[in-house]
């Protein structure tokens, strides 16, 4: 079996590739704007379905992984950051307040084939998790700083857990794995329930 990540995110492989996890990658492009009035959670669910589905109908007897992580903060979705100044915007939304970050993960199973060839259809197998993360205050030196870096550019809520801002993370109460960018006890759960490891 090979497991496909539907995703380009360095972050998701390496955390799959520290969990012993192996795969190859495939990344899709799906635009990630949500529906009006779209809920955070089904936003998720919905893009990492859709991420999936993308590669899985290229390669159907393939396992295929699709993710993507939201950040969540009164209610508003912050996705990533168009530039410097957006990242501004989100980091000045985040200090000094809880936020929670959602991760939906998709797996499609490989396609079993039914006698005379014929594809039966396989279905996905949606789950998400979520993390509550504290951010301390920002001043807008701090905020000026970090957007500088260019960490906040290719994340979902203008910060990367890992980096740089993890000195203004006090507290996180939940999966961390799942702030980086996949909860890898969940992916590892639904590759067992799958028989796929």
């Amino acid at each position: 079996m090979t497991l496909i990540l539907a995703s380009a995110s360095p972050r998701r492989r390496e955390l799959l590739q520290a969990a012993g996890i192996p795969f190859t990658v495939q990344a899709t492009d799906i635009p990630e704007v949500p529906a009006e009035g779209e809920a955070p959670r089904a936003f998720a669910e919905r893009l990492a379905r859709e991420k999936a589905q993308a590669i899985a109908h290229q390669h159907p007897q393939e396992a295929v992984l699709g993710a993507d992580t939201v950040v969540v903060v009164n209610g508003l979705i912050l996705g990533k950051p168009e530039d410097a100044a957006d990242a501004g915007r989100m980091l000045r939304l985040l200090s000094g307040k809880t936020h929670e970050v959602i991760t939906a993960v998709c797996l499609i199973p490989p396609t079993q084939l039914a006698t005379g060839h014929q594809q039966l259809a396989t279905d996905p197998d949606v789950r998400s998790e979520s993390t509550q993360v504290t951010f301390a205050a920002l001043t807008d030196a701090d905020i000026k700083f970090y957007a500088s870096t260019g960490e906040p550019m290719d994340k979902a809520g203008a910060y990367g857990i890992q980096g740089v801002a993890s000195r203004w993370i006090p507290r996180i109460a939940g999966d961390y794995s799942n702030v980086v960018g996949l909860p890898v006890a969940l992916v590892y759960r639904m590759l067992k329930d799958h028989e796929l490891l």
